[in-house]
């Protein structure tokens, strides 16, 4: 190797250590970036509108007693050992049996779950850049386009807020697909809140967040699983639309 060569290479591993890609833009991680970094890169603001989830949490399904059976078992199985799980120990017991019982998989349509997908979105200014927890996507082997996104399985805020890693994840996905919402969720512990982010303009955007919903009482578990289910029906007929 050259001198200029070993240079360049210091260079670069300098730019890496403080976040910054080849051309010196700098990188931020979903697992990482917080609400203060957001709201400097992008113009975002929180409302309060409830009517905002009316259509997604009113959704008809019914949930039938096998599956009923199945959330109160969930329940019974992890109550009282949520409180002191890991994030994979959460993952594993709790969130994973869920978004299997729903079935994000679809040979018929081609899409399904995708957990750990790496995703960046670059701009002139900044690069959103990391690994998603568990995403909804159109494909099988590959991720082509996302629907939904769940972050962070953590058991609290103690390291990191998943609200702000979740729309970092949301707003590049709305860029990347060229829409105008999208859904997603992120969970602290036992809770889980729902969010709707909408762009307004160039790099403008809003999103609301809902009540929470605590998956260790039952009522509150079988909504988060008709929420979910209404979010695949409505990946379904997108897909169909688009065909």
């Amino acid at each position: 190797m050259s001198e200029l060569e070993r240079i360049e290479a210091l260079e670069r591993e300098i730019q890496e250590l403080k976040g910054l890609n080849s051309e010196g833009v700098p990188v931020y991680s979903f697992s990482k970036i917080t609400m203060k970094v957001l709201e400097s890169l992008v113009d975002i603001e929180k409302l309060i509108n409830r009517a905002k989830f009316d259509d997604w949490f009113s959704y008809d399904y019914s949930i039938s007693e096998e599956i009923t059976d199945f959330l109160k078992r969930l329940i019974s199985e992890n109550i009282d050992l949520v409180a002191d799980y890991n994030e994979e120990d959460l993952k594993v017991n709790l969130i994973v049996p869920i978004l299997n019982r729903v079935k994000f998989k679809s040979f018929e349509n081609s899409f399904r779950g995708f957990y750990e997908l790496a995703i960046e979105y670059k701009t002139p200014k900044f690069i959103f850049s990391g690994t998603t927890d568990f995403l909804v996507a159109k494909g099988l082997i590959k991720s082509k386009k996302p629907y939904f996104f769940i972050q962070e399985f953590k058991k609290g805020k103690n390291h990191s807020d998943p609200e702000p890693q979740l729309l970092a994840e949301l707003i590049s996905a709305v860029e990347l697909n060229g829409e105008t919402s999208m859904r997603g969720a992120f969970i602290v512990g036992a809770i889980w809140n729902f969010v709707i982010l909408e762009k307004l303009g160039e790099g403008k955007y809003q999103y609301f967040v809902s009540q929470n919903f605590d998956s260790t009482k039952i009522e509150d578990l079988k909504g988060i699983y008709r929420n979910l289910v209404f979010v695949k029906d409505e990946i379904v007929q997108k897909i169909k639309k688009d065909l």
